[in-house]
């Protein structure tokens, strides 16, 4: 299946799938907007074990700026496999502006369209809540680093598969255990 971006919220701004050829724009953004702290995160971790799905991907472009970058990583919970959320970017002088939002809601809506049952991620309760993220145990969905337990939130695309959610978080293709 496929998935055409909705309609960016500025018109100046032009919202796309990400492609290979975004690929060192985005590593910049990511060093740009997070530093080197960004490595030591437990969904980097995951991020680590495998590639993202590109076609869950999308950039936000102002001319030829890139400005935002969302990507969406396959994982498993358990036995159930969907995605996981992040890295979120925006340059910093572009924040306020629905960006970051447009962003999300273009990989919640391609992970749907995909037949993803849920999006994972570790985040601020109140910025993803508008966009259907809810808290979700960490004592049951277990992360391969601590974090925070009101920043492990899902988006349940597939409520009886979320209802069901247990088990380490790892990236899809990841053989080895965490």
């Amino acid at each position: 299946m496929s998935f055409t971006p909705s309609p960016s919220p500025s018109s100046n701004i032009r919202f796309a799938q990400e492609t290979s050829v975004d690929d060192g724009d985005i590593e910049a953004l990511h060093d740009e907007v997070f530093g080197p702290g960004r490595f030591v995160r437990a969904a980097s971790a995951i991020r680590e074990q495998g590639p993202h799905d590109r076609a869950l991907c999308f950039t936000a472009r102002f001319d030829d700026e890139l400005i935002g970058s969302v990507r969406l990583s396959p994982i498993s919970v358990g036995p159930a496999r969907g995605h996981l959320l992040g890295p979120l970017a925006v340059l910093r002088n572009r924040r306020k502006a629905g960006i970051g939002k447009h962003l999300v809601n273009l990989g919640v809506e391609a992970a749907r369209v995909a037949g993803s049952p849920f999006v994972l991620l570790v985040g601020d309760a109140p910025y993803y809540w508008p966009m259907g993220f809810r808290p979700i145990s960490a004592e049951t969905v277990r992360m391969p680093l601590p974090v925070a337990p009101d920043r492990l939130l899902v988006c349940a695309l597939d409520t009886a598969v979320c209802e069901r959610l247990e088990g380490n978080v790892r990236h899809a293709y990841c053989i080895e255990p965490v």
